[in-house]
């Protein structure tokens, strides 16, 4: 319970105070008064903040008592030439007669320890004032604000945070190095405006620099801080626009444990990336090199943000050459004439008699004085005379110029805004109310170096940076030499312009570091993604046939056109070779020569018979329908020649109309010997008028008949649906088979039915009729004619479905012929040998016998028109 009563006690004496001081007091601070480090007095008064010191004493608070005021540590000698620049640039002012005549410009600028918690203090000790308002007025704590513009701070955290307090009274804050994209969110902070880009922009060039190069696999550590935060944020998604992957993204701030620093060393240890984007602070990147150092951790292509990429003292305590070839953004570089020297004049700060100047003056010159209360020894003792001639540090290094210039330019600002706001002329009218956040936002004037200065809606300056490289030299120090430029103002595929021949990379090389997670796939190939991996992470895969992809790391393979098929290497489409059988090929030749040599023998044959027409075998055969037959074969053979060439739309027609109706005027004729013969050796009575049915005139009708139907058939076949030339796609991936189309398959079928169901018909009469004398064995010779015919009509049927492309054609030709020559060899040829070679039997005495077979053959003779004497 003694806690409890401890508590109340002091509850009981808060509310006793605050009452009794009620009516004594209307505003009264809490907690300790701030107080500036510098300090000016003036008509008007301009705030600045900035860290002197970079830390603090960490103190564990009992909450007994009130905390002590914070302890700060870790000078900070670089914030002290932005506090210079602040006054060089009032002074500046102040002597000027066209800006701002007869007033006087002050200022009041704070140490905030980089601390977010002092940051707010200071902010609102700058515009509110430390004193104690104790005469009630009618309008109590109304006053206008200490200063009319803050200008700092150089991180963003304490930006957020001082722009958040002082926001409501109007009161403008300037940044000359916040770049945190949050703060140009108006609604949120609508009084911070800033000289220098947002990390919106560098984020994005930071990533289009990593496109350039191809690094497509790296890994990023970031400050755990409004800057780091939101600058990885904007650059981790235009990264991944561009094809980008980070295989890690880690944060740490400097008051971290040493134990989560060495997990990010591992980290970086285990990883196969060889590129690291540092968006860290200029704080927090000395700490992390710090612990690069003791792991000796080299070989790594470092890209860095304008906040360290051009801090000389991160060069100078690079010893182990860890960050050597580092590339980054930064900000253009500057020159305001008379700044440097105004900078490097420290004696009037020796003169302010300050303790913060004192610790400023021995961490400057590296000696004590005597009334120092600092704990370094072997020292040597401050004279306050000290000459900065031959001193080399930080506060000497001027390679910061650029954001110099930025707090040049902010101040400027300011004055400008109030000259239009006072009406000055010649003179200042100072009564009226002063308001410069509005009049600044829309100001605009070029500076005595001849910079543009102007915000847009969202408080920022236009985004340019320069591309700067680390080169080290061979006395050991780092160059940082410019080697691009990037203007977000231009067209957005021409913002970076880059000297390549200028680099030096990491490890000293000459050569573009790799870091990528897989090869490019080359041309002729696709990217798969591998399972569980980024993006970037991904197998080749050659693209299939007939897919082709003629550019690098392509997503897909495209399909070639119908026409076209892919070549060896899947890069290009080439035009497909178009297949039909030619004349000039082997093959063609050979069947356009048997053709030719089957239409020869034909013509042979027929001008054997025509010269031995009076013979016997020659009118013992009905040489009329032997002379059609002959004529037929020879269309037979013809017609397989339309078969050959490239398909055209004539020739489609041509070639199966033709076989087809050839082949029916062929088969008509043998189906009219066959009748011929099967009717004169079945009439049992000699002189039978039966005979007289199917003489001379009933052959020729029959033939023309059957003849005619297959026309009709073609005629329809034509007519309704005809056979088209066709390129055939799909039977040969590589190939185009031009081939005649059917058309309609019915009317194809049916022609070749037609055909068949002759030639069967013809060979069942043959067959019937094969028992003939040996004297006269026609129908024998019809019937083994007729054998061969089926037997290649049915063989031919498989062999046409099954054969690819230009070969069916070929079965299709080959069929012709054999069957062709089938019907001329065995029908023609043993009458050929017998009146060539066996004469005497091609006589009257051959048809000498029995008187039974002298009525057949008078019959069949009667059949065919022709009269024989038949008497011995």
């Amino acid at each position: 319970m003694q806690p409890y009563v401890r508590w109340g006690w002091a509850l009981l004496q808060l509310l006793v105070a605050t009452f009794s001081q009620a009516e004594e007091l209307v505003c009264q601070q809490r907690g300790d008064p701030e107080n500036p480090q510098l300090y000016k007095d003036g008509d008007i008064i301009l705030g600045g903040t900035f860290s002197f010191h970079s830390s603090w004493k960490v103190i564990q608070d009992t909450y007994m008592h009130k905390p002590l005021p914070l302890e700060c540590t870790s000078l900070n000698l670089g914030k002290f030439q932005l506090a210079q620049a602040i006054i060089f640039t009032i002074e500046e002012i102040n002597n000027s007669t066209d800006l701002l005549p007869s007033i006087s410009l002050g200022y009041k600028i704070y140490d905030n320890c980089d601390s977010m918690t002092k940051s707010v203090k200071v902010a609102l000790a700058l515009a509110n004032g430390n004193e104690v308002v104790s005469v009630p007025t009618e309008a109590p704590c109304t006053r206008p604000g200490q200063v009319q513009a803050i200008m700092g701070e150089t991180s963003s955290s304490p930006c957020v945070a001082i722009a958040t307090v002082i926001g409501p009274f109007h009161i403008p804050e300037i940044s000359h190095f916040a770049t945190c994209a949050c703060l140009s969110d108006k609604t949120k902070y609508p009084s911070f405006l800033r000289t220098i880009p947002s990390d919106n922009y560098q984020s994005r060039a930071l990533a289009q620099l990593l496109k350039h190069f191809g690094w497509t696999w790296v890994g990023a550590i970031r400050s755990n801080n409004d800057y780091g935060n939101n600058g990885m944020t904007t650059f981790t998604e235009t990264a991944q626009q561009l094809g980008i992957c980070l295989e890690y993204s880690v944060s740490f701030h400097k008051t971290d444990p040493s134990d989560k620093i060495k997990k990010i060393i591992g980290i970086i240890n285990a990883s196969t990336s060889k590129v690291i984007v540092a968006f860290l602070s200029s704080t927090d990147m000395n700490v992390l090199l710090h612990v690069l150092s003791q792991h000796n951790l080299t070989g790594y292509q470092w890209v860095g943000t304008e906040s360290w990429i051009m801090d000389s003292d991160i060069a100078e305590k690079d010893t182990h050459h860890i960050l050597d070839g580092a590339i980054g953004l930064s900000i253009p570089k500057a020159h305001v004439s008379g700044m440097r020297e105004f900078i490097l004049d420290v004696k009037p700060l020796n003169s302010s008699g300050s303790e913060l100047f004192t610790e400023f003056w021995e961490n400057l010159f590296n000696c004590k004085f005597k009334q120092s209360n600092s704990s370094a020894e072997n020292q040597r003792e401050c004279t306050g005379h000290e000459d900065l001639t031959g001193v080399q540090n930080s506060f000497t290094d001027m390679s910061l110029m650029p954001i110099f210039n930025n707090v040049y330019k902010g101040v400027y600002a300011v004055a400008h805004a109030l000259h239009i706001i006072l009406g000055c002329n010649e003179t200042c009218n100072y009564s009226v109310q002063l308001d410069p956040l509005k009049h600044i936002r829309k100001i605009y004037f070029k500076t005595k170096e001849g910079d543009e200065v102007y915000f847009d809606e969202n408080g920022d300056p236009p985004a340019k940076y320069e591309i700067i490289n680390w080169q080290p030299t061979e006395n050991g120090i780092v160059d940082f030499v410019t080697v691009g430029l990037y203007d977000a103002s231009l067209p957005a595929d021409k913002p970076l312009s880059l000297q390549h021949n200028s680099f030096i990379w990491a490890q000293n090389s000459q050569q573009v570091p790799v870091s990528v997670c897989s090869e490019k796939c080359p041309p002729g190939t696709r990217k798969v993604l591998q399972k569980e991996k980024p993006v970037c992470c991904y197998d080749c895969i050659r693209c299939a046939e007939g897919e082709i992809s003629n550019m690098t790391d392509s997503i897909t393979c495209e399909h070639c056109h119908p026409e076209s098929w892919s070549n060896d290497r899947r890069d290009a489409c080439v035009k497909k070779e178009a297949e039909f059988l030619s004349h000039e090929e082997i093959m063609g030749v050979l069947l356009t020569a048997a053709a030719l040599f089957g239409t020869w023998m034909t013509a042979v044959v027929a001008a054997i018979f025509f010269t031995y027409r009076t013979t016997p075998i020659v009118r013992a055969n009905n040489s009329e329908l032997s002379f059609l037959l002959l004529f037929s074969l020879t269309l037979c053979f013809l017609c397989s020649l339309t078969f050959i060439g490239r398909p055209s739309e004539w020739s489609c027609m041509l070639r199966h109309t033709a076989f087809g109706i050839t082949f029916v005027l062929c088969i008509s004729c043998v189906l009219g010997k066959t009748i011929v013969v099967l009717m004169a050796f079945r009439a049992t009575l000699p002189g039978s008028n039966v005979m007289k049915w199917f003489g001379p005139a009933q052959q020729r009708l029959s033939v023309v008949a059957f003849t005619l139907i297959q026309v009709v058939i073609c005629i329809l076949w034509l007519t309704i649906s005809p056979p088209f030339p066709f390129k055939n796609f799909t039977q040969f991936k590589d190939k185009i088979i031009l081939e005649c189309a059917l058309g309609s398959a019915v009317g194809f079928w049916a022609v070749l039915g037609y055909i068949g169901l002759l030639a069967i018909l013809c060979f069942i009469l043959a067959f019937l009729a094969r028992k003939l004398p040996d004297n006269f064995n026609e129908a024998k010779l019809i019937t083994f004619s007729m054998l061969i015919f089926c037997a290649v009509w049915i063989t031919f049927i498989p062999a046409y479905v099954s054969s690819p492309g230009k070969f069916s054609v070929a079965v299709e030709i080959f069929a012709i012929l054999a069957s062709s020559f089938g019907l001329l060899i065995c029908t023609f040829i043993p009458k050929c040998y017998i009146i060539l070679l066996k004469p005497e039997k091609n006589t009257k005495k051959k048809y000498d016998g029995e008187r039974s077979i002298k009525i057949i053959l008078k019959n069949y003779k009667i059949c065919s028109g022709f009269h024989l004497d038949l008497k011995p």
